[in-house]
């Protein structure tokens, strides 16, 4: 609601001539008016400028581009149907999808011009979008939770406590989904007990792995997920022997990626109380995702993080590693909890009881995930990258122990192989060598550009004694592969610059692209010649477009292959252009 406040300020604005942002400098006597009223707003003052600058920048992006769709489209409405027509649904929801125009913007600015929209059309296409998202999800997992098997009462999970347990086989469902009584060899299925230590995705975390045993029969459990009925499914294949419905079997984790999984687990929480150290407390979870490889945090910022900024944080959350602060996970009442200060996740329902996450007072957070008992125990954390996922929303991916170590193994192994590539005896050898390669590589630039002037100089001598006449005026025009844009403009300013009555039209290809220039000496120019007209005409040929001045000019295609066939109608272009 706040961000389309913002929009609908901003654009209008721009409707009364201000087309910079400008509500961020407004924004600085709001708070002086409201701040005894409201004291955190001088608190956040900063923080608040940034993040209005910020949206009002991002917005303008969006707006520039969505006006210029919006218009061409209501443009093609001519004025006799204004009237009568209505804005599609499909154009509306192309504008939001595509360019990320707000449909109540839209909605706005078409009232002004008393254009109806076709709002059905828009919410039918919106609901079709977040049905094949559905329909990804589903597909990604194998299976819909909407349709799993109800069975009565809800499993407990004992798994806090303990990674190997004794259990009964409740249910078994075959790859389709279907009930069945017995597991063979071979098979994958999903089955269901009424008590298990398999931690079940949840809160970012994912599903445990391991087995599940009777005598020397055993199933391979390969995820675990929670039904909306309570259960947990235990999703894997039968790896040997049989098994029933009514079954009596022992459940065993797979205790080394249950470690690995905490360890990142808990190292999200010291992320979390590191970045709102180093950015600020706007900072708050916006999502994540934790196995046994890599913790991914998604949380709450305007902008992208310094190298110092990650650097801060990085050493934070690895100095309270070092630290080796007990960590304690404890049920309480709700009530309790936010009297410790304990974070939530903004958005999640939680019930009258619920789990603490204490790192010795230095991070305090609800979850319901399994978290390693020391800070100690992470051994390091390594941040691998900081990114965008969405407007205002940053994501981190990090690395924990042994992972780390992978990662420096991999990293000396890359180094090591430069430093061969490169013939230096040793790492700290390799930013001289760089710098001396690079330059190297500058001075063969040079060369080859000084060498190309020349092949280029020779083309156009060649091209003069072949050029043609059109109304008093010479013309050459040619297409050339291989050669560099910039030396292509330097001819053409070379050909004006010396030939007063010399028209020159010259062609570049480089990949699927071609760029094409012209230039007009002073000379053809009064008699009415016009590089900018002919670039037009040339690149609207071509499957693309240009322009430019009289003198000179260039455009860009894409259909290379009729270059040289519509070079050769310059000299007809002309003619029409030049005056007797």
């Amino acid at each position: 609601v706040l961000r389309r406040l913002l929009r609908r300020a901003a654009r209008h604005g721009r409707l009364l001539g201000i087309d910079h942002p400008f509500l961020y400098q407004v924004c600085e006597t709001v708070i002086a008016e409201n701040a005894s009223a409201y004291p955190e707003l001088v608190e956040k003052k900063d923080y608040i400028i940034k993040v209005l600058k910020v949206e009002e920048e991002r917005f303008s992006k969006t707006i520039d581009q969505g006006m210029e769709i919006l218009n061409s489209i209501m443009d093609k409405i001519s004025a006799d149907q204004i009237n009568q027509a209505v804005f599609s649904g499909e154009d509306a929801f192309r504008l939001y999808d595509t360019f990320g125009f707000p449909i109540d913007l839209t909605k706005e600015i078409l009232a002004e011009r008393g254009l109806p929209i076709d709002e059905e059309g828009f919410f039918r296409l919106m609901g079709e979008q977040k049905k094949r998202a559905r329909d990804a999800r589903k597909d990604v997992s194998g299976w819909d939770t909407d349709e799993m098997l109800d069975v009565e009462g809800k499993a407990e999970f004992v798994g806090y406590e303990k990674i190997c347990s004794q259990g009964k086989i409740l249910a078994i469902l075959d790859e389709d989904g279907n009930p069945v009584d017995s597991l063979t060899e071979g098979m994958k299925a999903t089955v269901v007990l009424d008590s298990t230590p398999f931690y079940a995705e949840s809160g970012g975390q994912v599903g445990d792995s391991g087995v599940i045993v009777r005598g020397k029969s055993i199933f391979r459990v390969k995820d675990c997920k929670k039904s909306p009925t309570g259960q947990f499914l235990h999703l894997g294949v039968m790896k040997s022997g049989l098994m029933n419905v009514g079954d009596t079997i022992d459940s065993i984790v797979d205790e080394e990626r249950r470690i690995a999984i905490m360890r990142n687990h808990t190292a999200c929480h010291l992320l979390q109380a590191s970045l709102r150290q180093v950015l600020g407390t706007h900072v708050q979870q916006a999502g994540s995702m934790v196995d046994e490889h890599r913790c991914r945090f998604d949380f709450t910022h305007f902008s992208a993080m310094t190298p110092e900024e990650i650097a801060q944080t990085e050493e934070k959350v690895n100095q309270l590693i070092l630290g080796a602060y007990d960590v304690t996970v404890t049920e309480m009442p709700i009530a309790e909890a936010k009297k410790l200060g304990a974070m939530a996740l903004f958005g999640e329902k939680y019930g009258e009881t619920v789990r603490v996450c204490n790192v010795s007072g230095k991070s305090v957070e609800l979850c319901g995930g399994t978290h390693i008992s020391n800070t100690a125990r992470i051994g390091l954390f390594k941040i691998i990258s900081e990114s965008s996922v969405a407007a205002g929303v940053r994501r981190i991916e990090a690395a924990t122990g042994a992972n780390v170590l992978e990662l420096i193994r991999q990293d000396e192994a890359l180094l090591a192989q430069t430093c061969e590539s490169l013939k230096a005896g040793s790492p700290s050898e390799l930013p001289q060598k760089a710098e001396a390669i690079t330059a190297q590589l500058k001075d063969k630039e040079k060369e080859i550009e000084a060498l190309q002037h020349k092949i280029a100089d020779m083309r156009i001598e060649g091209l003069f004694e072949n050029a043609m006449e059109v109304k008093g005026c010479k013309v050459i025009f040619a297409a050339f592969t291989g050669t560099a844009p910039d030396t292509v403009k330097a001819m053409c300013d070379q050909v004006r610059a010396n030939a007063p009555k010399m028209i020159a039209v010259f062609a570049c290809a480089q990949g699927e692209k071609a760029t094409v220039f012209a230039a007009c000496g002073d000379e053809a120019v009064k008699k009415g010649a016009h590089a900018g007209n002919l670039i037009r005409q040339l690149t609207a040929k071509l499957g693309g477009k240009g322009g430019g001045r009289p003198e000179q000019a260039q455009g860009g295609v894409t259909d290379i292959f009729k270059i040289d066939e519509a070079l050769t109608e310059v000299p007809s272009m002309l003619e029409s252009m030049i005056k007797d």
